[in-house]
């Protein structure tokens, strides 16, 4: 089966917390675009936190977007140093954080502003912008080598404290029913049998849930397609986006959801619903 909004069980009435993740692939192109496209995000899912990848923004850039956004609400940016217009993270935020960190702590990967932590009081969001091993796959070596071992270090360090929601463009279709045409794409970046047991040795393996596959183990459901090819009008897509949850927080979690129907870039919104309190109690 599709993955349809259809899908998703009743919103709770209960207290919840809603994260939604998107790649937008050019956040002032995006806002250009459609200057509300952001708040009427936020608002249809009643949102609390919302992280963003491939913003492309700089510092400059910062201040006029985040007059966009809604009274009251923080916005914390990790924008790329070593080349200008390129990757970046971002998370706004209806509550301020206990803390903000930008990067892993690993100089060799924190100049491209690809990882962004928020620290809530008991959890930590990271959000990340995970390295493309590239058309030639040039840098599939340092993504499964470097990026992925010792992202998933930092991850673990957090986890000792508190539990962690990873979210974000991950770059990885996991498995056969994440990506539209598997058998011609095993040496297509995002798909290599390298990154796939990459991704389920430091993630899946390590102790990290994935929440849509869990709550739907059959179902085919696409994050990004590409603009060529009428890829997105014919559903030929990649499920390359994610929310990943320690263990503990798995039972929390009452929706995993994607947002198909919301356009502005190669991909779509995703989301979590989160019941508030203790893990034992969910």
């Amino acid at each position: 089966p599709q993955y349809t909004e259809d899908m998703r069980p009743p919103r709770l009435t209960n207290p919840a917390a809603v994260l939604l993740s998107w790649n937008v692939a050019g956040l002032r192109a995006l806002l250009k675009k459609d200057e509300a496209s952001l708040m009427a995000l936020l608002a249809a899912e009643k949102a609390d936190i919302l992280c963003l990848q491939e913003t492309k923004v700089q510092d400059v850039h910062t201040a006029a977007i985040e007059a966009g956004l809604p009274n009251g609400w923080h916005a914390h940016w990790n924008c790329s140093t070593t080349k200008k217009g390129y990757s970046g993270t971002a998370v706004f935020s209806r509550q301020a954080p206990l803390s903000v960190t930008k990067g892993i702590g690993v100089e060799e990967h924190d100049g491209e502003g690809r990882v962004i932590t928020v620290e809530l009081e008991d959890l930590y969001v990271v959000n990340a912008y995970v390295p493309n091993s590239g058309a030639k796959l040039e840098r599939l070596e340092y993504r499964v080598t470097s990026w992925d071992t010792q992202f998933s270090a930092y991850l673990k360090g957090l986890e000792a404290r508190k539990p962690v929601i990873l979210t974000g463009d991950l770059n990885c279709a996991h498995q056969e029913i994440d990506i539209h045409s598997p058998k011609t794409n095993l040496r297509s970046a995002g798909f290599t049998v390298e990154e796939r047991t990459s991704f389920t040795k430091n993630f899946i393996d390590n102790g990290f849930v994935d929440t849509f596959r869990r709550q739907y183990p059959d179902v085919v459901g696409y994050t990004y397609w590409s603009y060529k090819r009428k890829a997105r009008e014919n559903n030929k897509g990649w499920r390359l986006d994610y929310f990943l949850v320690s263990e503990k927080l798995a039972g929390r979690v009452h929706d995993s959801f994607m947002l198909p129907g919301f356009v502005g870039s190669d991909h779509c919104p995703l989301g979590i619903v989160v019941k508030r309190g203790n893990a034992e109690n969910a």
